[in-house]
């Protein structure tokens, strides 16, 4: 196993349901992956196979924060199989599937025999309900969504004012690891949060280099999880991360997009699409300096054809390159550098859509692998190869995850 995915035999559960949060989900179940950790997924009466519904959490110009479908999330182990002393940890995201499970008592069970052999239980937003139903609460530090503050409260928690930031203007508390219990207001906060989760199970992160400053370009409708995910692993592991959009300054927005097979596609048909999270860029766009990064990431979904037209998007990973620095793709992120002529020669993994533009651009399709890496060139076919992705691209920057 490469550097940047040492897992161990180290095995994560993941206790899912119906419009659970979809970042909440897929963001512990894929980085956890990307070093060699097995994660499970499991729900109350659903079995392996089953599609659940995942629901976007965010704010969009209301008093609360307005809920839209997600992606759909398959299961891949079943409830009635698990045994806690199988697992190193026990995730459970945010949502609202979390309030009839509060009350479910093959779950809290299962929770508490968790909490006895000492074993991390990482929750998120509304997830904290279980800890509160199993009691799990008294006299420990504590976080969640603000609206669970007098809840937790009553269930004897003490609640930690400790803020990492903002978010759509409102204060983003940092997570908070009380023994084996990890609470997070959601996530905003995962960068905070998969570093304390990767710490409670007993990972090192380890740096053969100092040059791990990493460069996301995005735009609107950006492929949600193909941002997301990658800019809060590396966040995680202590890089310095930014993302930029053309025009956009620090603090502002891009609206992702949601590409999913949830109409059960045959191979080869096109995606839905619809609305995500969204994604605040974290620099501004005219103060960007190659120099003070070390890698650029292009994420896809359709914001690639915008950046294509951006008179400094082509020059600005063109710059990248010659610097020998790492220029990375996903999904239609690998059109922009067809463009900027950095495929030439070069072997590439590309979904359906990319394979042409990669051969038109000089490139190598490599079809039987759904990311590869040349050199300082790593291309990514989509979402579903993020684990490796992260992986391949944590090695790169000089990290390994070892446990």
């Amino acid at each position: 196993m490469k550097m940047g995915s040492v897992g161990n035999g180290k095995a994560a559960l993941i206790l899912c349901g119906e419009y659970m949060e979809d970042y909440e989900v897929m963001v512990p179940f894929q980085v956890l992956q990307a070093f060699g950790v097995t994660v499970h997924c499991v729900s109350p009466g659903k079995p392996p196979g089953h599609k659940c519904l995942t629901a976007v959490h965010d704010y969009m110009g209301f008093q609360l924060y307005t809920e839209l479908q997600g992606h759909t999330f398959t299961l891949n182990s079943n409830f009635d199989d698990v045994k806690p002393e199988s697992y190193d940890a026990l995730i459970v995201p945010g949502g609202r599937f979390t309030e009839p499970l509060s009350a479910d008592p093959q779950v809290l069970s299962m929770v508490s025999k968790f909490a006895a052999a000492g074993k991390p239980i990482a929750t998120s937003c509304h997830s904290q309900l279980l800890l509160v139903s199993t009691g799990l609460l008294k006299g420990r530090k504590c976080t969640a969504f603000p609206s669970m503050k007098p809840v937790m409260e009553l269930a004897g928690g003490v609640w930690s004012d400790q803020l990492l930031g903002t978010h759509c203007g409102l204060p983003i508390p940092a997570s908070v690891l009380d023994g084996n219990i990890l609470t997070s207001i959601g996530w905003p906060a995962h960068a905070d949060y998969l570093h304390f989760l990767l710490g409670s199970m007993g990972a090192t992160i380890l740096r053969s280099t100092t040059n791990n400053s990493v460069l996301f370009l995005c735009g609107d409708y950006v492929e949600d999880y193909e941002i997301n995910v990658p800019f809060r692993a590396l966040g995680g592991l202590g890089c310095k991360v930014d993302a930029v959009s053309p025009g956009k300054k620090k603090g502002e927005s891009c609206v992702t997009a949601i590409f999913d097979d949830d109409m059960g596609a045959a191979a080869g048909d096109v995606c839905t699409e619809r609305r995500g999270h969204n994604f605040a860029v974290t620099a501004d766009w005219d103060d960007v300096s190659v120099d003070d990064y070390d890698c650029v990431v292009v994420p896809g979904g359709r914001s690639p054809e915008w950046l294509i037209l951006n008179d400094k998007a082509i020059p600005l990973v063109v710059q990248f390159a010659r610097k020998d620095k790492v220029v990375a793709a996903i999904g239609q992120g690998t059109w922009l550098l067809a463009v900027a002529g950095l495929l030439k020669d070069k072997r590439c993994a590309g979904s359906l859509g990319m394979q042409a533009i990669i051969k038109a651009a000089g490139g190598e399709v490599e079809k039987s692998t759904a990311c590869s890496t040349h050199g300082k060139l790593i291309t990514a076919t989509g979402w579903l190869a993020l684990p490796t992705f992260i992986s391949q691209l944590s090695h790169l920057l000089g990290f390994s995850v070892v446990f």
